[in-house]
């Protein structure tokens, strides 16, 4: 019997934000794994000279750098058709990119030194929701469709009809959700957003399986990312840390082990958590 395992070697991936945090550390993972080509997408103006650099370490020519907007439609086609016509179908999707605006859903504010005068409330920016629903979620989403439809086009070209078990899996998603899924104060939208990922993930397994595209989502903890600096240090210190069982945050290449672990072993379904033993305690 041969191995069931996904060997990345075959397959061409995508990962967005992938010139920081763990989308960088994923991208090296993936070509030290010996995957054909990488579309590190992102806005850093740094992703290039990344992809130059992983390039050097690694001997060959992987990692291909595309810098836009993960929210515009005719970037994220421009990128897929640029992979596609180089070199083939793209089956391997990570969408990491995320955006982070913290803030409370109500704010009770008295601007005034007058007993008389009322409080006013201030709810959180819609437009701030918006926008992170839109990177955090529905871009995700775009992304992963994207390569489940490269991966049936493909399948059609080669006169393939439904994926059968005596197949080797075609390809994989892993969307990057957070522990914040399950509610964190101070992150309406944020919560909002990656608890979105967890349906979108079940839909988006029993739709790609058709043609043998599986799909995970990874709930990674609070790694050490600047994402998680820009809560600051007191935060970290006093609010975070002492409810994590390894007492320290999660390294990128700890998230990046699990997502390429997930997208290797075609019996990892559904959700895994990658938290360092987070329990979060009311506010």
């Amino acid at each position: 019997m041969t191995t069931p395992f996904m060997d990345l070697s075959e397959h061409v991936a995508v990962v967005t934000g992938g010139a920081g945090g763990i989308g960088r550390a994923l991208c090296t993972a993936l070509a030290r794994a010996g995957v054909r080509a990488i579309g590190v997408v992102d806005r850093d103006e740094q992703t290039e000279d990344f992809c130059a650099t992983l390039n050097e370490e690694v001997g060959r020519t992987v990692a291909h750098a595309y810098r836009g907007d993960v929210a515009e439609r005719s970037f994220r086609e421009h990128v897929f058709g640029d992979l596609e016509e180089q070199f083939g179908c793209v089956s391997v999707c990570v969408p990491a990119a995320a955006i982070l605006r913290d803030g409370y859903g109500v704010k009770i504010r008295s601007d005034s030194d007058t007993a008389s005068q009322s409080p006013s409330i201030e709810l959180y920016d819609d437009d701030s929701f918006r926008k992170t629903i839109e990177i955090n979620l529905v871009a995700p989403v775009y992304w992963a469709l994207r390569t489940v439809a490269s991966v049936a086009l493909a399948r059609v070209r080669r006169g393939c009809g439904v994926w059968t078990p005596d197949e080797h899996i075609e390809g994989a998603v892993a969307l990057i959700g957070s522990i914040s899924a399950a509610g964190n104060s101070g992150q309406i939208a944020y919560s909002s957003a990656k608890a979105g990922l967890e349906g979108a993930r079940s839909t988006l397994a029993k739709e790609g399986i058709r043609y043998g595209v599986r799909c995970v989502l990874i709930h990674p903890g609070f790694t050490d990312t600047t994402m998680a600096r820009s809560l600051g240090d007191n935060r970290l210190r006093n609010d975070i840390l002492p409810n994590t069982q390894l007492q320290r945050l999660i390294q990128p290449v700890e998230i990046a082990d699990a997502v390429c672990f997930a997208l290797r072993n075609p019996a990892v379904s559904g959700v895994l958590n990658v938290d360092a033993g987070w329990h979060a305690r009311p506010r």
